[in-house]
């Protein structure tokens, strides 16, 4: 949405990132964007893992990134993390050729860390260290919300005109609803679903847990649950599903199409976002919240600063980090169907109202303006990796 914000707004924009799923062509044009892609190793699960991965990406980076200068020799490198190491590409064109830098703010490195690993150590230090220096580096802050923005201005030292909230919202006329598909069910009464990374910070152990109290404690056998996304735990995840006895209950899809993502979530009656109360997460808006609400879904969570502040009123709440109190909110909801479409309706009108990207495109449009000192729309020939 970003890149296509800036292309309609007159810029040449090309793009630098890794395949996918669906997504293996190395070079292609969508949308007016070009698009410049690399192979990663297999994901990172551990230290050793993300250095594997996170060498391997820079390295490819700066080849892709050489290739788009030959072709482009564009006037601002916008970056965006995990990880903040995009500095080491991004700087030498700012120092050699005069490129200013845009930090695209999408995760708190160090809290992530000590989220992931649950250390403060050598390591962390370097991560500090990495972040300094992506915000020394910046011309210009995104920050994804008040939050990110606090710290962008006391931790990154960044003067407030410098810094600029640009929420991740789903785009309402692309990400909507469609006809609830009985067979997502699985014969059961109630579906409950999830989308999202599926790592260790996510809190998808609390939700398994909370899937066993409902399934075993509650004896509550008319109701399905299914995870999509895939990530690092997603094979210690379906073990545990396994361990818990109710895997017969849990339906982990992995990654899907955007399109069958929509079909299940419009499926469900309630969506569930159960990362726990960390620094990193109490900090962080989850994508997964939005999508939930824009597909006017009653969402489930547990009560996070951001969090709260993403759905208010669309989302029910539950005592952090106590899988049992998430598994009676749940049921408490799915129990509650006046309450249920409340909420779905209250979240669809705070997107349409207040979030979606129509609302954030403004703000992206600024902060280009703000960087270059003139509005964008009339710069005849301005360009952005």
């Amino acid at each position: 949405m970003e890149a296509t914000t800036l292309r309609s707004a007159g810029w040449d924009v090309a793009v630098v990132c890794p395949t996918g799923r669906g997504f293996e062509a190395v070079f292609e044009v969508v949308e007016g964007v070009r698009i410049f892609r690399h192979s990663l190793p297999t994901e990172g699960n551990g230290l050793v893992g993300y250095l594997r991965e996170y060498t391997a990406a820079l390295w490819a980076e700066s080849r892709l990134a050489r290739r788009a200068w030959r072709e482009l020799r564009f006037d601002v490198v916008h970056i965006c993390n995990p990880p903040d190491l995009l500095f080491l590409v991004a700087g030498w064109y700012k120092v050699c050729h005069g490129a200013r830098i845009v930090f695209d703010h999408h995760d708190i490195m160090p809290e992530l860390y000590e989220a992931k690993f649950g250390r403060r150590d050598l390591a962390y230090g370097l991560v500090r260290a990495a972040e300094r220096m992506t915000f020394a580096v910046a011309d210009m802050v995104i920050a994804t919300n008040e939050s990110y923005r606090r710290i962008a201005l006391t931790r990154g030292h960044k003067d407030p005109g410098r810094v600029v909230v640009v929420r991740s919202a789903p785009e309402l006329s692309r990400f909507r609803p469609v006809e609830s598909d009985p067979a997502c069910r699985r014969g059961r009464r109630f579906l409950v679903g999830y989308v999202g990374v599926m790592g260790p910070q996510e809190g998808l152990d609390y939700l398994l847990r909370a899937v066993s109290i409902i399934v075993k404690d509650k004896a509550r056998t008319d109701i399905s649950f299914t995870l999509i996304g895939s990530g690092p735990s997603l094979p210690s995840l379906q073990l545990m599903a396994e361990r818990l006895g109710v895997a017969g209950h849990v339906a982990f899809t992995g990654r899907i199409p955007d399109e069958d993502l929509i079909r299940h979530l419009s499926s469900c009656d309630v969506c569930v976002s159960p990362d726990p109360l960390t620094p990193f997460n109490d900090a962080s808006s989850m994508n997964k919240v939005l999508e939930y609400m824009a597909l006017g879904k009653p969402a489930v969570q547990f009560d996070l600063t951001e969090g709260r502040r993403s759905a208010g009123g669309a989302s029910a709440y539950a005592r952090p980090n106590d899988a049992r109190h998430l598994a009676e909110t749940i049921l408490g909801l799915l129990d509650d169907e006046d309450s249920r479409v409340r909420m779905g309706r209250e979240g669809l009108r705070r997107m349409a109202d207040e979030l979606e990207w129509r609302y954030q495109a403004p703000r992206l449009i600024q902060a280009y303006d703000c960087l270059l000192g003139s509005p964008m729309r009339k710069l005849a020939d301005n360009r952005v990796r």
